[in-house]
């Protein structure tokens, strides 16, 4: 059997084992059969021409899930060779920059995170805000912590300083090692037990168009599946070749802020979560900080003005109700710190079915937190007439000289709405079965669909109905919302993942425990920057 080293990308025979790489030159391609067929052999992926690369364990995806969880299997003693990162991206925060960058969040500003929340240190000592204490040798972080909420704001950590922190960390388990760049399309079973995860690298760097890598484990770490438009957005686009004027907050837009410094113009915010938010402060610091004449009309689909819940309930349980007024639902975090480690963890632990997504409903729905700078600026806004709000849904968009017009339904009617720009900040997601890889899992993996209609893994996060021989397959990140624990495409929620997925395969015998002694001694490493 041929065998690629994963370290110097060279093939060679395993002594005594038969060579499965064709004696003739092939395309090394995907087949027919290959697509066709749920469990793969050895001398099936070989006759396609596709070398071999055999490594113990496999991640799928290369952003900040794949790099937590690479980093729980370096501190619990798995070396780099047994590790491999299957990923397009150069580095395992890009995509995150990416979005936080176009949704108004760049470098210099405050994510939606815990001061704990640290991907780059599993321990979450020291926090952000003792870090960022320390370095700008200023106390007035760890004041707010100790404070936070009620005299001042959540802290959250600036998204430079995140990004800064998981380069420093990626060099020290030498993450490089580990990633091989490409594209996955297909991770299926293998008979005998394990996977073949089909790589698609980029073009000339290898003889064949894929590589397959056979592992006993694989993990997922995806992300997002895509981005869905509302309806009317996306028909107005299509039809009319618009994607200048109505734009989504995830994907690169600064055109519209370029235009709006130089013409007075209106622009609609639809939606009422955190991106709305960072969305309205950038138009809002454009108009008071720098000059602007922009007015904002601000479209709400559910207006929240008092105690509520995920399901938009005005009359909430009294122990499971957040603050609301002018529209907005304000919560600090994503999801109620209990989902993390106290009460509500344990119960989700518990809960199957209709119960269990009947529970996410109640704890999700869309939410933004509470920030006074950001109150300060939408009542001088409301003040002073240039930030209105509309209740209501819209029925269609047309082109009208030269702007668009919007026909919004509200309860007293349908009424006309010019506006030069729209921001769209829903935030809807696509359907797992959109995800060319997931879909493939769905159909030919075995995986399934839990409550609320994601991927269905247990409580190790290992992905149910996927299970290959003596190999596993595990899942994390937003992919997996609606499983035995919640919040599982934060910062903590996919630590809180890596961290099961670690101590499960320890019990399988690949890696060792993280107990007291160990944990201790590799916290002293990442605190002296000692590479592992």
């Amino acid at each position: 059997m041929a065998v690629i080293d994963p370290s110097a990308g060279t093939v060679f025979p395993t002594p005594g084992a038969q060579n499965y790489l064709p004696s003739q030159p092939a395309a090394g391609d995907l087949t027919d059969a290959l697509l066709a067929t749920d469990w793969w052999t050895d001398e099936l992926v070989a006759s396609a021409g596709i070398p071999i690369v055999d490594v113990p364990f496999v991640s799928v995806g290369g952003g900040i899930g794949s790099f937590v969880t690479a980093d729980y299997l370096r501190i619990g003693g798995v070396d780099t060779s047994q590790i491999r990162i299957l990923s397009a991206l150069d580095h395992p925060w890009e995509t995150y920059e990416y979005l936080t960058r176009v949704s108004q969040i760049p470098r210099g500003e405050r994510l939606r995170s815990d001061s704990a929340s640290r991907p780059d240190n599993i321990w979450g000592f020291p926090s952000y805000a003792v870090s960022e204490a320390w370095r700008s040798k200023n106390p007035a972080t760890l004041w707010q912590v100790l404070v936070e909420p009620t005299f001042a704001d959540f802290y959250t950590p600036k998204a430079g300083f995140v990004f800064e922190q998981i380069e420093r960390e990626a060099k020290r388990i030498r993450y490089d090692e580990m990633l091989a760049k490409g594209l996955v399309r297909v991770v299926r079973r293998r008979a005998g037990g394990g996977y073949f995860t089909i790589l698609t690298p980029p073009d000339g760097a290898t003889a064949t168009k894929r590589l397959a890598f056979r592992s006993q484990y694989v993990h997922l770490a995806v992300g997002y599946p895509g981005l869905r438009f509302l309806p009317d957005l996306q028909a107005y686009r299509t039809e009319h070749n618009d994607y200048q004027h109505v734009v989504n907050a995830y994907e690169s837009h600064e055109h519209v802020y370029e235009r709006l410094m130089t013409t007075p113009s209106t622009v609609l915010v639809r939606g009422g979560g955190i991106v709305a938010s960072r969305v309205l402060q950038r138009l809002m610091d454009d108009r008071l900080l720098r000059g602007a004449q922009t007015t904002i009309v601000h479209l709400f689909r559910t207006f929240i003005d008092g105690p509520n819940d995920g399901t938009g309930s005005s009359t909430p349980h009294p122990f499971m109700k957040r603050k609301g007024a002018d529209g907005w639902a304000y919560q600090g975090f994503n999801y109620p710190k209990s989902v993390w480690g106290g009460q509500l963890k344990a119960e989700m632990r518990k809960l199957e079915g209709a119960e269990r997504a009947a529970k996410y409903k109640v704890m999700g729905g869309t939410n933004t937190p509470y920030r006074r700078y950001w109150q300060q600026q939408m009542n001088q806004g409301r003040q002073e007439g240039w930030y209105q709000l509309a209740i209501g849904t819209v029925d269609s968009m047309t082109p009208h000289h030269g702007r668009i017009l919007n026909q919004l339904k509200t309860a007293q009617g349908v009424y006309p709405l010019e506006v030069d720009f729209v921001i769209d900040c829903t935030g809807l997601e696509a359907d797992i079965a959109e995800h060319r890889l997931l879909k493939d899992l769905l159909d030919h993996g075995g995986a399934g669909r839990n409550p609320v209609g994601r991927l269905d893994v247990d409580r190790n996060f290992e992905l149910k109905g996927t299970v290959s021989g003596n190999g596993v397959l595990y899942a994390s990140g937003s992919s997996t919302l609606g499983g035995y624990f919640p919040g599982v495409d934060t910062f903590l929620g996919l630590q809180v993942a890596a961290q099961e997925i670690q101590a499960d395969l320890a019990k399988r015998g690949f890696g060792k425990r993280i107990g007291t002694v160990r944990s201790t001694s590799q916290w002293l490493k990442w605190f002296s920057g000692k590479q592992i």
